[in-house]
């Protein structure tokens, strides 16, 4: 019979036993392990996983102490923001495999940006939100100001009024981050529509390229946060597909050890869901212990590939881990009782 205050955690405990979900399972222990011992969490977040919705479960995550710092995409800061403020007109489109050029060409015509199966509205959302973004550039230019990319965006989603808001702000990850004032590295944000549109705005005088801190500051911030988030348990690594989200932040570490010259913990767990296969020259698909060659993890951290889609495995992880935090004796019993019965 399943447990009915933790349906989710005793669904992967008693199915999960090999293969991906084994995976799955053994990550998802190993993570409430590092939280319930005192360590933290940081996550990196590529692809599209605003506009796939992850802030159903990684907003309350987030809220629940499971998360405490992030590194995403300049895409998925915005989209975050999109879906709160323009969610009643973003378009689904199921049949998305069977489009014609034509059909494509028909969805740019009624301003609309598709991602796999949905879109964004490019009005109601990227023309909506430039309204607000840009004075804010402009009084950042006239006095000087300079701010992180996401001090931005933690500003604006801030001031929206919540009668504006379409989406639900209780599924609203960049909400919940910026009410926590929650350490977030952007790198490479200009490869965003924000990032896109704030280059034009540089490249013809209107606004100073200044404001906006580069990536070099970013990482010399992420060193000071890096230092607090490894204080005592140590902050272990959680990473949604790879590249530049995934990349920049783990290289904090030898950078501390070999740049600075100075003494630091080694990433205290790591888990990334991916769907990239290993191969030639490839960061995405490389398997975790080549990290340890770069001095990232060590041959004692707990490691783990889910090779899989991660639009599938972050929400039945996340609402797990939530059933953990809101009853963690029994969850602390029932992973026992599992682990004593053997997989």
């Amino acid at each position: 019979m399943a447990n009915a205050d933790l349906p989710i955690l005793d669904f992967v405990l008693g199915n999960y036993k090999n293969f991906n979900a084994r995976a799955t399972r053994d990550a998802l222990i190993a993570y409430w392990s590092h939280i319930q011992g005192g360590g933290r969490m940081f996550w990196a977040v590529a692809g599209a996983m605003s506009s796939a919705q992850l802030g159903i479960t990684l907003a309350p995550a987030i809220r629940a102490g499971l998360i405490h710092g992030l590194s995403v995409t300049g895409a998925n800061l915005e989209e975050s923001l999109f879906r709160l403020v323009a969610h009643h007109g973003y378009k689904d489109f199921p049949d998305y495999r069977y489009f014609t050029k034509q059909d494509d060409t028909r969805i740019l015509e009624d301003r609309m940006r598709r991602v796999t199966d949905t879109s964004i509205p490019e009005d109601e959302a990227f023309r909506a939100v430039e309204k607000i973004v840009v004075p804010m550039w402009e009084k950042a230019t006239a006095s000087g100001d300079r701010r992180f990319w996401h001090q931005y965006f933690y500003e604006v989603i801030q001031a929206i009024e919540p009668r504006a808001y379409e989406g639900n702000p209780d599924e609203c990850w960049l909400l919940a981050a910026a009410r926590a004032n929650l350490p977030i590295v952007v790198p490479g944000y200009e490869d965003s529509t924000f990032g896109n549109i704030f280059a034009s705005y540089v490249k013809t005088g209107t606004f100073s390229a200044s404001i906006a801190k580069s990536g070099i500051e970013y990482m010399g911030e992420l060193y000071d946060r890096y230092e607090e988030l490894s204080e005592g348990a140590g902050v272990g690594f959680f990473q949604i597909g790879g590249g530049i989200a995934g990349d920049f932040p783990i290289c904090v570490v030898p950078s501390i050890k070999y740049d600075l010259d100075k003494p630091v913990k080694p990433w205290a767990y790591f888990c990334q869901i991916s769907d990239s296969t290993t191969s030639y020259g490839s960061y995405s698909g490389a398997t975790p212990n080549e990290k340890i060659t770069w001095d990232k993890l060590t041959e004692d951290t707990p490691m783990f590939v889910i090779e899989s889609d991660a639009t599938i495995v972050a929400p039945l992880l996340l609402r797990a881990l939530l059933e953990c935090k809101q009853n963690p004796e029994a969850a602390d019993a029932l992973i026992a009782q599992h682990l004593g019965s053997k997989a």
